[in-house]
């Protein structure tokens, strides 16, 4: 360790700068209290590079003789260096507590509202009564101000005993009380905040009744209601604002009914506030205690709004009509000619699938555009009514859009019922390709005889598009039902045939096993993903029967299958693949290295852990860190046994 002695020696110098510097960071690092006068003192230098050094010293040195040595320069006449004092008491400050607060009873001002800022990062509950007596006695406003600031800093309920006091005090340092107590929410403050409402401007009216709300402490709400009626309308609307925001919404609902009618009343008043967070607490209140003319409102509201810059409020919107529950007000809209609000109607409905709204949404459906033709059909489909199939059935007779067709197709075939196959089976020949898939699902959906027939017969024709459908849906149905279509389709002439027929076993893999010599085929397939959908259908299904045929994919011509399979037998935990994982951990293609490094790690087991343990020592950084991921995992599983 340097000696202090020479150090501060080096700093009273008039060395160079980088000297200087050089000192003072000694000083910090060698905790030189000898050196904090001198140090101080370099604060006023006008050069930064000092300044700053000697900054970082004194912080890390810190203490009672810190303290002293940079109070004095809260005198300065140089802004910059009274602030840097400033920031270095804020840190150190608590460490002398009694020298702060001393400059509390300073005979200037600056000095004592100082003090109060630099109080308030201390972070000490002994500070409160200083920072309390000085805002309940000090003679200058800026002191009191900067007394009740700190206090709110510092957060502390003991403070608000003086807050509380301070409410009857100048509107300017009323204000940092209110956002003080707002800080604090001690329950002491409700019954201070309540009284002093009564007797405070608008302006400081509405900072309490703010406060208040932020509080969230449900004392306030009568005393908040019982001002409703006197306060002027903008107040008002704050109050409405608050009282939703502390009780939430469903609270609201336990207030009388006298009360909320009144309080409905005032909200839809606030519901015109050019405050848009007024208007939010607004519909939200309403949306509990609204009725026919609150849903009106919020519905002429959430019309206007914008459908991508106010998301968020569109979807609170949509969330109180839905509150409000069916009106006549939504049935209007919907027969109004403005689309804007039929469609927030459709949102509303698609919520609360209510009766009357499903039938007007039905009644409007075929003279309206058709972007709002897609949004009733889908709220009417996700609503899934068995009364509303009469509907879809004539979409589908009548309809010619392909996302209006998807949805009735949806709808009719999670409800399925007799007498649907042959007209879904008819949309297959749809000129759309998704409305075809559409059509496909819903057919898998209803099933039956009549539509297992209608597949059969679509297998044997030789459109390969009707063949991959019939191959598809015969394979939802089940492979066991359709076994001779099933095998002769895995030796499809069409790639992609075959590929669906090997997608079919993925729900039935309990049947695979005597199926494996026709799947272990298209492991040879001419057709890369063909033999992917293999490895793929092999690596998702158990069974120890499968890891030969995985183990056989390691040999693939194809960079991923290899990748693919090595992926598998990881997932799987085969250990009796390990010396093949071991031979790609140490080949030369670096991709299969790398995926068998990994696998090698999820088998784990002893062969495993020497083989990585040797791939450490590999040229390439990123196999190296890979083998030290699979080290890492083995090791935590505790499987390494050497």
């Amino acid at each position: 360790m340097q000696d202090c002695k020479k150090i501060v020696a080096a700093l009273q110098g008039g060395g160079d700068s980088s000297d200087i510097r050089e000192a003072a960071w000694q000083a910090g690092e060698n905790g030189c209290q000898e050196a904090v006068p001198a140090l101080a003192g370099l604060l006023a230098s006008g050069n930064l590079g000092i300044q700053e050094a000697a900054d970082q010293a004194l912080r890390r040195i810190g203490g009672k003789a810190t303290v002293e040595a940079v109070i004095p320069l809260l005198r300065s006449d140089e802004a910059p260096v009274r602030n840097l004092a400033m920031d270095i008491l804020r840190e150190t400050g608590a460490q002398d507590l009694p020298s702060l607060v001393g400059l509390l009873h300073d005979e200037d001002d600056d000095i004592r509202i100082f003090a109060s800022d630099i109080l308030g990062s201390t972070g000490s509950v002994a500070a409160v009564a200083p920072l309390g007596e000085a805002l309940l006695r000090d003679p200058e406003v800026n002191v009191r101000y900067q007394a009740a600031v700190s206090l709110g800093e510092l957060g502390l309920k003991d403070a608000a005993r003086y807050l509380n006091k301070a409410l009857g005090d100048e509107e300017w340092v009323q204000f940092s009380v209110i956002e003080a107590l707002a800080k604090i929410r001690d329950d002491s403050s409700i019954g201070a905040l309540a009284k002093a409402l009564h007797k405070s401007s608008d302006l400081v009216a509405s900072m309490i009744v703010e406060a208040l709300g932020e509080m969230g402490n449900v004392k306030a709400v009568t005393m908040l209601m019982k001002h409703l009626d006197a306060a002027s309308t903008a107040l008002r609307n704050k109050i409405c604002k608050a009282i939703v925001q502390i009780l939430g919404g469903k609270s609201l609902k336990l207030l009388s009914e006298a009360e909320r009618e009144r309080f409905g009343h005032y909200l839809l008043v606030a519901l015109t506030d050019e405050d848009e967070a007024v208007q939010d607490a607004a519909m939200t209140g309403l949306g509990f205690v609204g009725g026919e003319k609150a849903s009106a409102e919020v519905l002429a509201l959430a019309s206007g709004l914008d459908p991508d810059r106010d998301h968020d409020r569109l979807v609170l919107a949509v969330d109180a009509l839905a509150g409000m529950g069916p009106t006549r007000a939504l049935e209007l809209a919907l027969e109004g000619d403005d689309a804007r609000p039929a469609q927030v109607v459709v949102d509303v409905a698609r919520r609360l699938c209510s009766a009357p709204l499903c039938e007007a949404m039905k009644s409007v459906f075929w003279g309206r555009d058709r972007d709002l033709q897609r949004e009733i059909a889908q709220a009417l489909c996700v609503c899934a009514r068995p009364e509303d199939k009469p509907f879809f059935l004539e979409v589908l007779g009548r309809h010619e859009d392909g996302t209006v067709l998807k949805t009735a197709l949806e709808y009719i075939g999670a409800l399925g019922g007799e007498g649907v196959g042959e007209l879904l089976f008819g949309f297959l020949e749809h000129p759309y390709d998704d409305v075809k898939e559409a059509a496909l699902e819903a057919c898998v959906q209803v099933g039956g005889q009549g539509l297992d027939d209608r597949f059969r017969a679509m297998f044997a024709e030789q459109d390969p598009v009707r063949r991959l459908m019939a191959v598809y849906a015969m394979g939802k149905l089940g492979v066991a039902g359709h076994v001779d279509e099933i095998r002769a389709a895995l030796d499809d002439e069409v790639p992609d045939i075959r590929k669906v027929a090997l997608e079919s076993f993925g729900d039935s893999c309990v049947d695979l096993g005597q199926w494996l010599p026709a799947i272990r085929e298209r492991l040879h397939d001419e057709h890369r993903e063909v033999r992917l959908t293999v490895v793929e259908l092999l690596g998702h299904c158990e069974g120890e029967e499968l890891l030969p045929c995985l183990e056989e994919a390691l040999d693939d011509e194809d960079d991923w299958v290899r990748v693919r399979a090595v992926e598998a037998l990881g997932r799987r935990g085969a250990e009796a693949a390990v010396p093949r994982l071991v031979e790609i951990a140490t080949g030369t293609n670096t991709l299969l290295a790398l995926k068998a490094v990994e696998a090698l790690g999820a088998i784990g087991g002893k062969t495993a852990f020497r083989a990585l343990l040797e791939v450490l020592d590999a040229e390439d950084p990123e196999l190296q860190a890979a083998a030290e991921d699979a080290v890492a995992r083995i090791q935590e599983s505790g499987e390494e046994e050497l």
